[in-house]
């Protein structure tokens, strides 16, 4: 039985890498969209897309993408995204969770994969964290986003949480956007993904990843005095809803009631 279970993962692992690719090699055509019609409308139209892909992945791999609480967000205004990381498959569960459009902070490394390495520059934001350069270039270009309107995505911990601990430290980038643009942080928890595609063991499961959104945390009045503050703020917000839904579970009816905190 055990052979045969192993069998079956491996089959399914290679038809979900398969349906990536071929829906990848299916968007190239956007690649040209911000050529044609604009960084601005170009990347709107290839970011609609991305959630298509992401749809789309889901549906043929049979991974469900759900979202809870997706009210806290108003559409009017942008805001710094922030999630936990612990799978390949964080990526398609935020992009369908986040209305609108958005800027993710992604990793140069992920150029170098077939087909999505093509398309990666032209809807993310990309970063080489080994270049200090690099790093600034990123952050000018978020900063930027933010003026235009149009939120951003930064995976905090920086790399993917390999560990048995809920999350990894966070870094301080994110949190010094926000007070620098004086842009709200809004934080997101995602559940199961591990669970579907670990990163040690890559093995790749049919089931639910959740997205919760968890309250936004304004920064009207900070200054870079309290980046420490506002990170543990964020930090201690998602833990303390992970350590929830990861004991009773994430239904529409089972919601973590934050505390109201602010600073002062």
């Amino acid at each position: 039985m055990d052979f045969l279970k192993r069998a079956v993962l491996k089959i399914y692992l290679f038809w979900a890498v398969a349906t990536f690719c071929i829906i990848m090699t299916l968007s190239l055509p956007l690649v040209v969209l911000p050529f044609v019609l604009g960084e601005k409308l170009g990347g709107r139209i290839s970011y609609i897309f991305l959630k298509l892909w992401g749809y789309g992945f889901g549906l043929t791999s049979f991974i469900r993408f759900k979202t809870i609480n997706r009210h806290k967000i108003d559409q009017s205004q942008p805001y710094i995204y922030v999630a936990n990381h612990n799978s390949y498959l964080d990526s398609p569960a935020f992009v369908t969770a986040i209305p609108g459009q958005c800027r993710p902070l992604g990793k140069a490394e992920m150029k170098k994969i077939p087909v999505f390495g093509w398309l990666y520059p032209y809807v993310v934001v990309v970063v080489d964290r080994s270049s200090v350069a690099s790093r600034i270039k990123s952050m000018n270009a978020l900063k930027d986003k933010l003026r235009q309107g149009i939120s951003v995505f930064i995976f905090p911990e920086g790399s993917m949480n390999t560990t048995d601990q809920p999350m990894l430290p966070f870094y301080d980038g994110a949190f010094r956007l926000a007070i620098e643009t004086q842009t709200p942080v809004l934080p997101m928890v995602i559940l199961n993904s591990r669970n579907l595609l670990p990163r040690i063991k890559f093995e790749l499961r049919p089931g639910t990843i959740t997205t919760v959104f968890l309250e936004p945390v304004p920064v009207e009045g900070l200054t870079m005095k309290d980046v420490a503050v506002l990170k543990e703020r964020v930090y201690c917000q998602m833990k303390e809803a992970l350590d929830y839904y990861n004991a009773y579970g994430a239904e529409e009816d089972n919601i973590f009631l934050e505390p109201k905190t602010s600073f002062g």
